[in-house]
């Protein structure tokens, strides 16, 4: 439980940073921030029709099939084995792609992967 309250928070911290690429619509969620990370994150969008889009590697913009993400991805971790990988999912799409991304990652060697959210507004 630590371990995903830590992920959540450092995804919150960097859900604003996030964008670029392809317009999602992100499920809302409480976390405080955590600190600011050196290295730009490995973030893998999947947009409301299931698609998936990588923000490293290509055009951020051209939907990627599941072998070319892992291909990817695991060059990315090669160079950069710390990067922090993460998962922007449409709050629209369906809980299967979005574990199916997280296995495409998990493949390509990345030892954590995160969520990124949208924090909800705040009331007056």
């Amino acid at each position: 439980i630590d371990v995903m309250l830590v992920l959540l928070v450092i995804f919150m911290i960097t859900a604003p940073l996030l964008t670029e690429g392809v317009s999602v619509d992100l499920p809302q969620a409480n976390a405080k921030p955590v600190d600011d990370q050196s290295e730009a994150p490995v973030v893998l969008t999947v947009d409301s029709s299931g698609a998936y889009y990588l923000n490293v590697g290509g055009d951020p913009e051209n939907a990627l099939d599941p072998p070319t993400v892992v291909a990817r991805v695991a060059a990315v971790l090669l160079d950069r084995p710390k990067a922090a990988v993460m998962v922007r999912g449409d709050r629209n799409v369906e809980y299967g792609k979005v574990m199916a991304a997280m296995v495409l990652l998990q493949a390509a060697g990345a030892e954590k992967v995160g969520m990124v959210t949208e924090s909800p507004p705040q009331e007056r």
